[in-house]
């Protein structure tokens, strides 16, 4: 699996992509569709036709990795939006990479939505009704 600093954004085409496309072609729809800059050091991540292949595009300081995966039963889930790149978070990139169907994916709750505090006599502290 792929450990990404915190300021490291990824990026989703929304379209397919021609898989005959290398390192130039894919730099070239990172800065002409995406309107991004390839030399960021963000992730860029395409999908062929088929949704059976992806490559992720990446500038590590000296030069581009691209990293290509193929599925040898299913396909990957392709991405919604209303421009031509997605940002997607890195929960996402996973379950995508391992070829997880988000839709029925469910995301569970991790925060309570309220915090009561309480002092030590069981009086609420602050709060509204205080």
């Amino acid at each position: 699996m792929l450990s990404l600093p915190a300021n490291v954004r990824v990026f989703a085409a929304r379209e397919p992509v021609d898989f005959r496309k290398g390192f130039d072609g894919l730099c070239a729809i990172v800065r002409d569709e995406f309107g991004e800059d390839p030399l960021s050091g963000h992730l860029f991540l395409f999908l062929n036709r088929r949704s059976n292949r992806v490559k992720v595009l990446v500038w590590d300081r000296n030069g581009f990795w691209l990293m290509c995966k193929r599925l040898e039963i299913g396909t990957f889930e392709r991405v919604q939006g209303a421009s031509a790149k997605v940002e997607i978070d890195r929960a996402r990139l996973a379950m995508l990479l391992d070829g997880i169907d988000m839709k029925r994916a469910r995301l569970r709750r991790t925060f309570p939505r309220e915090i009561r505090l309480m002092k030590r006599d069981g009086e609420r502290c602050g709060g509204p009704s205080s």
